[in-house]
Formats: structure tokens, C-alpha cells, sequence
């Protein structure tokens, strides 16, 4: 099912994905930065859909199919430096910094601020092209809410 799209991100120079890929990369890395410290709770899924149904105009049980894919495809997923590089061609510069602060909004669900979930968020802010002030200041936004 997933085939095609791991063959882009794994080639040596990924190319430009298609809408409904990015849409289930963007979920897939959301997924793997909440399952970063090791717990993947109800607080972090429910995030999860609110910020798919959000970002792209999805319905409550569109979102959930979509994160439930995304679950699957995560577990098959490259390491997160092609995955994160294959998305930041998907994604406009100017959309980076909220992308960024969705998955700080992600890893603070659950209450509380994980070493691991914090490593993630530091490369894929690298990643996307984004300082650790420009990710400081999403990490800031999500933590108001």
C-alpha cells in the first residue's frame, strides 16, 4: 500500500510529493514524534486528528482514517532525516513554522516534555530549515494553546 511512497523517500534525491502524500507524511511524522518517548497515548492521538483535521480541512472521521493510516506508514517510514527532507519539498516556507509548532503541539499533549520528543523536534526543525529560535518560538505558541 505503501510501496510507492517509500521508494520516493528512500531514493537518493527524493522527489516532490504529491498532495495526498505529503498529507500522510505530514501525519506520519506528527505520529512519530508523539510515539518519540516511547508512549502513544489517547491525549497525542486526539491532537493528532484535531491538527490533520485543521491544517487540512478534514472531517473528525477523515482525520482519524488519516492518522490511522499514518500509524501504519510510520512503522514502515525511513529514518526521519530522508522522511523529514521528502516533506520539506511538499511543504512552502512559509508554512514551516506553523508545521512546526503542530508538532510541538504533539509532543506536548501528553503534559509533559520528553527528552526524546525534544531530540526529534531539534532535527526536524534543522531539517525543515527552521533555527532552534524559530522552533523556541513554535514550541512557545503551542504551549499557549
Amino acid at each position: 500500500m505503501f510501496d510507492s511512497l517509500l521508494r520516493r523517500l528512500t531514493a537518493p534525491a527524493p522527489d516532490r510529493l504529491p498532495d495526498p502524500d505529503a498529507d500522510l507524511a505530514l501525519a506520519a511524522l506528527l505520529v512519530r514524534v508523539a510515539r518519540a518517548d516511547g508512549h502513544y497515548d489517547e491525549s497525542e492521538i486526539a491532537r493528532i486528528d484535531r491538527v490533520l483535521a485543521n491544517r487540512r480541512g478534514l472531517g473528525p472521521e477523515a482525520a482519524q482514517q488519516l492518522r490511522r493510516e499514518a500509524e501504519a506508514f510510520e512503522a514502515q517510514a525511513p529514518d526521519t532525516v530522508r522522511f523529514t527532507r521528502a516533506l520539506k519539498e511538499a511543504v512552502p516556507v512559509e508554512d514551516r513554522f506553523a508545521l512546526m509548532q503542530a508538532l510541538w503541539t504533539v509532543a506536548l499533549a501528553d503534559g509533559e516534555r520528553d527528552a526524546d520528543e525534544d531530540q526529534v523536534l531539534r532535527l526536524v526543525a534543522n531539517l525543515l530549515g527552521l533555527t532552534d529560535q524559530e522552533s523556541a518560538i513554535a514550541r512557545q505558541h503551542a504551549e499557549r494553546g
